[in-house]
């Protein structure tokens, strides 16, 4: 009857052991490396890409906002 409990209990364990911990392992250190590798050149290309037209919106939302000074004074109230 021992026997039986314990092989029920070991089977799961070396199934995981076998089969499951080995694919957890390489893909866990798999994303660790990607990870600190950094942006690729493509990925950093990208990155100011989206910088620099933040920075061409950023100058059109002030020259946006200095026009409606002028013209409407008010129009923030009515925001």
């Amino acid at each position: 009857m021992n026997e039986g409990i314990i092989a029920i209990v070991v089977a799961p364990i070396l199934l995981f052991l076998i089969f499951v911990a080995p694919i957890w392992l390489i893909l866990h250190y798999r994303s660790k490396k990607q990870v600190s590798q950094g942006l690729s050149d493509e990925e950093y290309l990208r990155l100011q890409d989206l910088a620099n037209k933040a920075e061409q919106m950023s100058e059109r939302i002030n020259t946006l906002e200095a026009i409606l000074d002028s013209e409407t004074p008010q129009w923030r109230d009515k925001v």
